[in-house]
């Protein structure tokens, strides 16, 4: 059995004995932090976990699969990534991270202010600490500090629009990574951890919908048994397939080429499996009793956030055609740093 095998039969044990119903979401972060899964991906030196890019998105694809609550995308995947490149060591407890808007950090003697704000900042009022990337700089600011104006995604977890007004820092709380990673490189780590997250969700909505039609019976027998019902399925199953080979692709080489492709096909992939089960469920679906819509809401948000399908698009068609005719046999073939 492969590590990352075993790491998701790990993870799958653990979501499923730490979210039973009336279950403690607080017990649940302990036990990752604690198996140092919250930051997988980032080095151990940093504070992390260990591992790459393929643990990190593994453990955001699994907690998807059990909507298991809280930042674990960003914890990890955004904040921690930020922290350690810029050289910071990265404490416990759940974190989220900001980048982009009008945020900027300049020098006040032997610190730093922050001024300026960012819109819907994901799960802001649930950590203690946001990691800011501005200007070339990341820096580790208490959440206190900063302005909240509440607000939630369609699923209804927390998307804040986050504020800060001169906002003094420690110089050993701020870290430089310079132009090695900027806001649109933030944005494009933060499209492709939500790629993965849809990855998850829809692996369980067809385990739902599987599990349904075999149990609802019509005419005398399970409606899986009809033909109509079974090619339903099977085009909802080829679309789970299609969303994470396109994840995966995008783990092994996260170039936009990828990132932007994964992101195109697993918002298209969210939106037509969706349909597919709440047809498949009728109306027991929409139930508040039914986990179906648990998952179908957090695609349908998902598949917005960090860039919707149009928005990518538009940028792999503007990749494209800067490279001319020429140009699209290197995008394919060759990475990033190749065509440099």
């Amino acid at each position: 059995m492969s590590e990352l095998k075993l790491l998701e039969e790990t993870l799958a044990e653990l979501f499923a004995r730490e979210l039973k119903d009336g279950a403690d979401p607080a017990a649940m972060w302990q036990r990752l932090e604690e198996a140092g899964l919250t930051l997988a991906g980032v080095p151990e030196e940093a504070g992390g976990g260990g591992g790459g890019l393929d643990e990190a998105t593994l453990v955001v694809r699994v907690a998807a699969r059990h909507a298991a609550p809280g930042p674990i995308a960003e914890t990890g995947l955004l904040a921690g990534w930020l922290l350690a490149a810029a050289g910071l060591a990265v404490p416990e407890g759940p974190l989220t991270a900001a980048a982009g808007g009008s945020l900027a950090l300049r020098r006040d003697g032997d610190g730093w202010l922050l001024d300026g704000a960012a819109p819907r900042v994901p799960w802001a009022r649930a950590v203690e600490r946001i990691a800011v990337l501005a200007g070339g700089q990341v820096a580790l600011v208490p959440v206190q500090q900063a302005t909240l104006s509440l607000s939630a995604n369609l699923a209804g977890e927390p998307r804040d629009d986050v504020a800060f007004d001169g906002v003094r820092i420690d110089a050993a709380q701020v870290g430089a990574v310079g132009d090695r990673i900027d806001a649109e490189a933030f944005h494009r780590r933060g499209a492709l951890a939500r790629a993965a997250a849809i990855a998850g969700a829809l692996e369980r909505v067809l385990e739902l919908t599987v599990q349904y039609s075999g149990e609802r019976v019509q005419f005398g027998r399970p409606i899986g048994r009809f033909q109509a019902v079974q090619q339903e399925i099977a085009l909802l199953a080829g679309e789970v397939m299609a969303a994470r080979a396109a994840v995966d692709a995008a783990v092994e080489r996260p170039d936009l080429l990828r990132v932007a492709s994964a992101k195109i096909r697993a918002g298209e992939a969210a939106t037509r499996a969706a349909e597919i089960a709440h047809q498949v469920h009728g109306a027991l679906g929409y139930t508040e009793e039914h986990r179906l819509h648990h998952f179908t809401l957090r695609l349908w948000a998902w598949r917005d956030e960090f860039g919707s399908e149009e928005q990518w698009a538009r940028a792999l068609g503007e990749q494209v055609a800067a490279g001319g005719g020429d140009g699209l046999w290197l995008l394919l073939t060759t990475t990033e740093e190749e065509q440099e």
